[in-house]
């Protein structure tokens, strides 16, 4: 990932990219204000589909609970 930053002020009804209205509400105007902007680096076609399958993992697991765990020890504790 690749981090540009620079310095800006913000003048009203006025920005050069398109900035959500909750997000533009609470910008200070004619102050200087610090931009930041993550570009993501470019990913090869089996890196781009081993960062989606660790997405979905990383997701599916998400769901797991501790409850869930109770059928794991049943099994354990009957032998199954």
């Amino acid at each position: 990932m690749k981090a540009l930053e620079f310095l800006a002020r913000v003048e009203p009804g006025r920005t050069a990219l398109d900035v959500p209205a909750d997000v533009a509400a609470e910008l200070p105007t004619d102050r200087p204000v610090r931009v930041l902007i993550l570009v993501e680096d470019e990913l090869s076609e089996e890196e781009e589909e081993a960062a989606w399958k660790r997405m979905a993992a990383e997701q599916f697991f998400k769901g797991y609970s501790e409850e869930d765990a109770l059928y794991d020890r049943y099994n354990e504790l009957s032998g199954g």
